[in-house]
């Protein structure tokens, strides 16, 4: 199988809505093999009718961007099924079939800390961000964001300006600054530091596709700080997905008449831990980083070649591909999260986890607290 099929074969895997039947795609053979497979397997591994007519006819404009954009040195397509897909990302809640990337793959392995908060802060958010940022890449862990403006850019400024790691995760193509004021940013991060996107080039904003991206800076990061947030944000979003994935939330609380202070002090009263400076930060990350010492050792410097060369594995029956026991769990009628974790037979945390991913692929809703299929 030639390398050039397994890459073409996961563009067109990565601009196929959805990620959950790609990657059970990807677990049971190599790109080309899994879209060679055709509709048998992918409707096995829980692609719907739409997923497998985009498969089968893709937009071909997008693909010629897709290539080009590869063709320039130092991007990258890292597939589900590479030995280099991160492996706190793989831990998290659905995570992407694939990631484009621009700039040095090998911070995807480093633990980093995702610092988060308001578009529109203070002052003295923006310093607090800034400070946070500083120490957190002196101290050698990556600053992880998502590169919006405010609390984000600040951050990721201050790590590059410090000579340290930092990686954007964009809701928008990896080409695509947004806000547009961040197009230095953007150069900067993919030229010294890292831009991911699970998004094809070309993409541009929509509101939907935030929310999505929350969830991948949520679980590439051992920990997520939130320097001022309002009680409706984005950055709690990547808050509560941090906590769902058993990672570290902490929150700087602020002033009571600041209205950007008022989500920080929210995840505090939910048992955020609240932190005062970056040392308390570092204390708070410590024990999880050492912990990830195995999984980083041998693998930190080693580059990531986007699409493995080994032989490749065999195509299994599609009759063996696992159904998911939540989709199981789900019906017409709507039920609670106890009530999925009972029929399932999984954690509430782990039915939990499972429902964003179905969210997020358009197959299930929430009516007050209570879940139900959508077709």
């Amino acid at each position: 199988m030639e390398r050039n099929d397994d890459i073409e074969a996961l563009l067109r895997l990565a601009a196929c809505p959805g990620s959950q039947g790609a990657r059970r795609l990807l677990e049971q053979a190599t790109p080309a093999e899994a879209l060679a497979a055709g509709p048998a397997l992918w409707s096995a591994c829980g692609l719907t009718p739409l997923q497998s007519a985009r498969l089968q006819r893709p937009d071909g404009a997008m693909l010629d961007r897709a290539r080009a954009w590869l063709e320039v040195p130092g991007r990258h397509l890292l597939g589900w099924h590479d030995p280099d897909y991160p492996p706190l990302l793989r831990r998290g809640g659905n995570p992407p079939a694939a990631l484009f990337l621009d700039g040095d793959p090998a911070l995807l392995w480093r633990p980093g800390v995702a610092v988060v908060g308001s578009r529109s802060p203070s002052p003295v958010g923006v310093e607090t961000a800034r400070e946070l940022g500083s120490a957190l890449a002196r101290a050698g862990l990556v600053v992880a964001s998502g590169m919006a403006a405010g609390i984000d850019a600040a951050a990721h400024e201050a790590a590059l300006d410090a000579r340290g790691g930092t990686l954007a995760v964009l809701g928008t193509g990896p080409d695509v600054p947004y806000p547009r004021r961040n197009a230095a940013l953007h150069r900067r991060l993919c030229a010294t530091g890292l831009v991911a996107s699970e998004l094809p080039p070309g993409t541009g904003p929509r509101s939907s596709q935030f929310p999505s991206r929350n969830r991948i800076l949520a679980a590439l990061s051992v920990g997520t700080v939130v320097v001022e947030a309002a009680r409706r944000s984005g950055a709690l979003i990547t808050a509560r997905l941090a906590g769902e994935y058993g990672r570290e939330v902490m929150a700087f609380p602020g002033s009571i008449r600041n209205p950007v202070a008022r989500g920080c002090h929210r995840l505090i009263r939910d048992g955020a831990a609240l932190v005062e400076d970056p040392a308390e930060v570092l204390e708070l990350v410590a024990p999880v980083v050492s912990r990830l010492a195995g999984d980083l050792r041998g693998r930190i410097a080693a580059p990531i070649q986007g699409v493995p060369t080994g032989p490749p594995r065999a195509v299994i029956d599609p009759a063996a591909a696992p159904p998911d026991p939540v989709w199981r769990a789900l019906a017409h009628d709507p039920g609670s999260l106890d009530e999925l974790a009972v029929r399932s037979g999984l954690t509430v945390a782990e039915v939990s986890s499972m429902l964003l991913s179905l969210e997020l692929e358009g197959r299930v809703a929430a009516r007050h607290g209570r879940w139900y299929r959508t077709g």
